[in-house]
C-alpha cells in the first residue's frame, strides 16, 4: 500500500505565509523564503545538518562513483563521488 504524497513548493509556503501575516507584504515574505533556504543550503554545503523540529532534517547524502555509458557515442564515462542535499521529514509532518 503506497501512501499519496502531496508536493509543497516555493510558492505554495510563500502564498500560505502570505494567509498567515497579511500585515507583511509579499516582497518581505519572499525575501525571508529566500534567505531561509539560502541559509539551509550554505549550512548543508559546509557539512552541517540543518534540524527544523516538527518539520524535519536536511542533510548532506552522498552518492557512491559509478560508471556510465554515453548511449549515441558508446563512450566509457566515470563520474566521482557527488552530493546531494536530502530531507528527511519530522514523524509530524507526515500523516498516516
Amino acid at each position: 500500500m503506497t501512501k499519496k504524497l502531496e508536493t509543497f513548493n516555493r510558492s505554495d509556503l510563500e502564498e500560505y505565509l502570505s494567509r498567515e501575516f497579511s500585515e507583511l507584504g509579499k516582497e518581505k515574505i519572499s525575501s525571508a523564503v529566500e534567505t531561509i533556504i539560502n541559509t539551509i543550503v550554505e549550512s548543508v554545503a559546509l557539512d552541517n545538518k540543518v534540524e527544523i523540529r516538527g518539520f524535519g532534517t536536511f542533510s548532506k547524502k552522498f552518492i557512491r562513483p559509478r560508471k556510465f555509458i554515453n548511449p549515441k557515442t558508446k563512450a566509457v564515462s566515470y563520474l566521482g563521488e557527488t552530493a546531494i542535499l536530502h530531507f528527511k521529514p519530522s514523524k509530524s509532518l507526515i500523516q498516516d
